[in-house]
């Protein structure tokens, strides 16, 4: 086994690294080989109280801070992550399989966009002045919940970090963060970061484990607010045990979001949107567009050109910096995606190109498309989470609108079309939180990122964000004698 990706522990709690042998083994799996590239241990019960203890000491302190205080300290850790992007895309390739293609690019530096534009807000965290009739008036104050539970996802591990943690600690709470057990190296080095830039111990920890962990965290009365990014399934559990204490949430869940494609859309970029929404980081993204519905008179070019550009994708090692697709994070989820393109082809839908394993030690699955897809396939309905586009046609734009919306998911939604105004009316009648006009999937800091129906509740990202992880109380300040009837 390599040394290179193994920590000094298991965990990050009260600003050092820690570890219990007794804990279960999690091994970490290098995706382009199947190598065991570093084992860790899942927080034991004693793991799990250090780091509820030191977040909860370290809270208080923390949101005593001005909010210019705080933004010091997530700007300075904006700065290192830059700083050390290459060498945090050599841990997140290696954790997720993700090529360095995407990940010099998506991972450790969204994160760092989220830490900058949370810390420059952190000092306008402010309240209101609300006048009454008589002279009295009332002042409201934006306070910290107390003590975040993150739990994070497999496919962008130290983004997912860094969009909970942001908001979180702008607003002067304190985080334990729960990585996948698939992909546990780079929120390690966040919490190395955030240290280094000045947070104190115990504000930021990591502590790793299945699902057993996470039940224990976001069940302690000492924990606040849970937030998670992950499947639907999850989602339901987390949601209730939390709901349990009254906990807030935040569920950022799956989906099966469609692009509608329209004749008059430019064709070249409608085909990159599906492309970027189908096969960028191996199909592993949450918020793809998946169904994609084009209109009758485009259907067979659009079909037609995205065989032919899938040509131009080149799969391979990850560490080759001209490799476009990588290998799906694990066995397993390579063996779910190759169940569904079976499906697919036995319920009928027309395998245009790709949809083999590739042999080899790595879980390498070709881009996958399929053409003549019906609503009621499987393929249509169920989020697979790897490289398969599914095409459908459509007539009209009520028709296509209708169908689109025949999800109980509603994370995404993409329209292209060269008529601004059905433009328009398309975005407003999807059923989704994030929706795209001739663009898809860019989910820049300063916008509200979110689902509705299944696909979640609450936003990550943007000044909605704070509603998220802070609290308003009031302040009634009377200026006149009180008054009572006896």
């Amino acid at each position: 086994m390599t040394t290179a990706f193994q920590p000094a522990g298991s965990h990050f709690i009260n600003g050092a690294y820690v570890d219990d042998t007794a804990g279960e083994k999690l091994e970490v799996i290098y995706p382009h080989t199947g190598e065991v590239i570093a084992t860790l241990h899942a927080a034991t019960p004693a793991i799990i109280e250090q780091a509820l203890a030191s977040a909860k000491a370290a809270q208080k302190a923390w949101g005593a801070l001005s909010g210019t205080e705080r933004g010091r300290v997530l700007r300075k850790a904006a700065d290192l992550l830059r700083e050390r992007n290459r060498a945090l895309s050599e841990i997140e390739t290696h954790d997720t399989g993700k090529p360095m293609s995407e990940t010099l690019i998506a991972d450790a530096a969204s994160g760092a966009d989220a830490l900058e534009y949370f810390g420059g807000l952190a000092g306008t965290l402010t309240g209101e002045h609300i006048p009454v009739a008589g002279g009295d008036f009332v002042y409201t104050r934006r306070e910290p919940l107390g003590v975040c539970v993150g739990i994070g996802a497999w496919n962008y591990p130290i983004q997912i970090a860094s969009w909970k943690a942001a908001p979180a600690l702008a607003c002067g709470n304190a985080m334990i963060f729960k990585p996948s057990e698939m992909t546990p190296l780079t929120a390690l080095k966040l919490a190395e970061i955030l240290i280094e830039a000045g947070a104190p111990a115990g504000l930021f920890n990591v502590v790793q484990g299945y699902g057993a962990v996470g039940a224990a965290l976001i069940t302690d009365p000492r924990v606040d607010k849970v937030s998670l990014t992950g499947s639907v399934p999850t989602g339901r559990k987390v949601y209730a045990a939390a709901a349990e204490g009254m906990r807030h949430v935040t569920m950022e869940l799956g989906g099966k979001s469609p692009i509608v494609v329209f004749d008059d859309a430019d064709l070249e970029s409608a085909v990159s949107a599906a492309i970027n929404g189908n096969f960028y980081s191996t199909g592993q993204i949450c918020s793809n567009g998946t169904r994609v519905f084009v209109q009758e008179g485009l259907y067979d070019k659009f079909v037609a050109r995205v065989a032919e550009r899938m040509d131009n994708a080149k799969i391979g090692d990850p560490m080759d910096e001209a490799t476009t697709i990588g290998p799906m994070v694990s066995a397993r989820q390579r063996e779910i995606v190759e169940g569904y393109i079976a499906k697919g082809v036995e319920e009928g839908a027309r395998l245009v190109k790709g949809g083999k394993s590739l042999d080899g030690a790595g879980f390498y699955i070709e881009p996958t498309l399929f053409a003549d897809v019906t609503d009621e396939m499987t393929i249509a309905r169920e989020e697979i989470f790897g490289p398969v586009m599914s095409v459908l046609k459509f007539a009209s734009e009520e028709e296509a609108l209708t169908r689109a919306n025949a999800t109980e998911f509603g994370l995404a939604a993409g329209v292209f079309t060269a008529d601004l105004t059905r433009a328009h009316r398309m975005a407003a009648g999807f059923e989704a939180g994030t929706c795209y006009i001739n663009a898809y999937n860019l989910t820049p800091v300063e916008a509200p990122f979110g689902g509705s129906k299944m696909s979640g509740v609450g936003r990550e990202n943007s000044k909605a964000a704070i509603a998220h992880y802070s609290q308003v109380k009031s302040v009634y300040v009377g200026m006149n004698p009180t008054e009572a009837p006896f």
